[in-house]
């Protein structure tokens, strides 16, 4: 039997209603971020293979669960203002895996990734997890879901800046001091920025894909 590939896609939502050169460059540089944050996670790095778009193949669900993770809190600690829409598929790949670059590769899982990304087009939905274990896939679209309505309530003018501070470190004292705000109001923003909601379920949904 073929073994089944974990299959990354993503491409920027309404990447075309902003300045495309800057775009692809920020793009470019969220991307190779990542790529060196998260090397030893790749069969295949992440490759973009259009200007909008990125695949690439990671060893494990839990694995390319952080990589998911890291690429929406690089998103925010450099303050872009992109959003992507994910992928990530449990299927075959035909050709040899490129271990240099996800690109020139062939299989049913691909096909299946590339249908599905332009499927969640139509919908408001950011994350399709589609895996062999139905219940851990029903889990972790389910739990992506509830971290979309946290991240997504996130302005990245007003809130990137202090989120990122928090995803460091939870104690809003330690961020009144780094952000140099009064603790009352960084109290506040823990709680209106959801963020222990937020930590919380990542970590449910890394228990999930592990």
């Amino acid at each position: 039997m073929q073994k089944k590939q974990i299959i990354l896609m993503a491409d920027i939502i309404s990447s075309g209603q902003t300045d495309q050169a800057l775009l692809m460059a920020d793009f470019a540089a969220v991307v190779a971020e990542v790529n060196k944050k998260a090397a030893a996670f790749f069969l295949s790095p992440l490759t973009i293979t259009l200007g909008d778009e990125f695949q690439g193949v990671i060893s494990s669900v839990l694995e390319a669960v952080h990589i998911v993770h890291y690429l929406e809190e690089v998103i925010v600690s450099s303050q872009k203002i992109f959003k992507l829409r994910y992928v990530i598929v449990e299927g075959a790949i035909d050709t040899p895996i490129n271990k240099k670059i996800a690109y020139g590769m062939m299989g049913e899982g691909l096909t299946r990734a590339r249908k599905q990304i332009e499927q969640l087009k139509k919908s408001d939905r950011r994350f399709n997890f589609d895996l062999e274990d139905r219940d851990q896939e029903k889990a972790l679209n389910n739990v992506f879901l509830a971290l979309q309505s946290i991240a997504d309530s996130w302005n990245p003018a007003r809130d990137y800046q202090i989120v990122t501070s928090f995803l460091k470190s939870d104690d809003y004292k330690q961020v009144s001091k780094e952000l140099n705000r009064t603790r009352s109001v960084m109290w506040k923003r823990h709680k209106s920025l959801n963020i222990e909601a937020y930590n919380a379920l990542k970590e449910v949904a890394d228990f999930i894909a592990a």
